[in-house]
């Protein structure tokens, strides 16, 4: 009985991966007719594709990148100069009104300008200023209030930076454990070829069924599938760090390292004393409470009256008459408590008990978030270990046992499928886990302001 003829695939990919993965569905087109007869041992070995995916030279590090994100990332540099703004004003508010001059030419007789300035102690020439003065205290406070805005822009500013920064950490860990699959792909395409070529000994000798053999030939178009899709994530991954770095679309890909094995140092109480003490949302909750404190002095302060001095010089022809001197005081009272200062203070008592709940809540929300994600880093761990020490090489065993088995007439075909369909996905879950776990790492140094890796040190 003659073998199945196979269909040579071809495939473009435009991606600093094209050429391995075409040597690799290469090796699949010569596995068929037209590349000459099939060899009819089930055990014979196809020569192993290269497992050089990372080109060192081109390898990015993510402390280039976190450090080109904070130089370029526009939503940096906008919080940042907001931050710059907000400090410029606590002098403004917290000075004097601008005094104002006067000039004034009073006329006697006549509406000509000096008429009755020889003859007349009623027409002169008068220069004045005068000054608003508020109530002592009210002015340190509106400095301190605007100090304490300045301080949470600057919280604001710190926030918009960290999650900078865990966004090119998970797109870079994303596009590390897609590197790192498309490899394992390859690689386990190596074992897919020595199932098919059981599978197509096996029909051949007319000990097996074409259907073995199609079913086989499906996966390799399966795995084909995967590939493309997994160029298609590098590409979104790729595109995502890009616009954080503020790079053009069309500059060259990113090549990343190998995904890293960070470890914890810290217990949970530990972190949330840290995030306590160093989380920019928390430390802006809190500012705020402050600001809203200083508001309710302030509205204290509105019970009491604002000044004006003047002061102005008057004169007259200086031949007849003296000139005249005159200090005036002005007093704004306010007499309209019941509708004005009295709703301003319930109001501000009011702000405060809201921040101080809102602290409150995002206190709450920071231990939440680390708790979960503490859990996630711990639990991938000990998953981790599992996959290492038991799945994994449970699934490479069970696989070879199958093959053997499957050559000497033991076992079904479907059996042999299946181990290798396990070792195929374990090898993916393992990696995505190594990618999900340095995320959750990601997040709990945005959290907490540590850092658990080389790239940089505690802020």
């Amino acid at each position: 009985m003659s073998p199945l003829p196979y269909q040579i695939l071809k495939i473009e990919l435009f991606s600093r991966h094209a050429i391995r993965v075409g040597s690799f569905f290469l090796l699949f087109a010569c596995a068929g007719a037209a590349c000459g007869q099939r060899q009819t041992d089930a055990t014979a070995q196809v020569a192993p594709l290269s497992q050089d995916h990372a080109h060192p030279d081109a390898v990015t590090s993510l402390r280039d990148l976190l450090a080109e994100a904070e130089r370029n990332n526009p939503q940096i540099e906008a919080t940042r100069q907001g931050w710059q703004a907000a400090k410029q004003i606590p002098s403004q508010v917290s000075t004097l009104p601008d005094p104002q001059f006067t000039l004034q030419q009073v006329n006697v007789g006549s509406p000509r300008p000096f008429a009755g300035y020889t003859n007349s102690d009623f027409a002169y020439i008068g220069v004045g200023v005068s000054q608003d003065i508020p109530y002592p205290g009210k002015l340190r406070l509106k400095g301190e209030m605007a100090k304490r805005d300045a301080d949470v822009m600057q919280q604001q500013y710190e926030s918009v930076r960290r999650s900078v920064r865990a966004g090119v950490k998970s797109a870079y860990f994303q596009l590390a454990y897609l590197s790192k699959t498309l490899g394992i792909l390859e690689s386990d395409g190596q074992l897919l070829q020595q199932v098919e070529k059981a599978a197509d000994a096996r029909y051949r000798s007319g000990m097996g069924k074409q259907q073995d053999l199609l079913q086989a030939q499906l996966e390799q178009t399966k795995l084909l599938r995967e590939i493309t899709m997994h160029h298609r994530e590098v590409a979104k991954a790729e595109a995502q760090i890009k616009q954080l770095l503020n790079r053009p679309q069309s500059s060259p890909d990113i090549e990343p390292s190998e995904l890293p094995d960070t470890p914890l140092p810290y217990t949970f109480d530990e972190l949330l004393s840290y995030a306590k003490a160093d989380n920019p949302e928390i430390s802006g909750a809190h500012k705020i409470v402050e600001k809203q404190n200083l508001q309710v002095d302030l509205a204290h302060k509105d019970f009491y009256p604002d000044f004006n001095l003047q002061y102005s010089w008057q004169r007259t022809d200086p031949t007849q008459f003296r000139a005249y001197y005159m200090l005036s005081v002005g007093i704004q009272v306010p007499i309209y408590r019941g509708r004005k200062q009295r709703p301003e203070l319930a109001q501000a008592e009011a702000e405060l008990n809201r921040a101080r709940s809102g602290a409150e809540s995002q206190t709450q929300q920071v231990a939440f978030e680390l708790r979960n994600e503490f859990d996630a880093a711990e639990k991938t761990t000990e998953v981790l270990k599992i996959y290492r020490e038991g799945l994994l090489p449970q699934a490479r065993a069970e696989f070879e046992a199958s093959e053997a088995a499957y050559q000497n007439n033991r076992q079904d075909f479907q059996a042999l499928l299946n181990a290798f369909l396990d070792v195929l996905k374990l090898d993916e879950e393992y990696w995505q886990s190594v990618a999900d776990r340095e995320t959750a790492l990601a997040r709990l140094e945005q959290l907490t302001g540590l850092s658990f890796r080389e790239e940089g040190t505690k802020r």
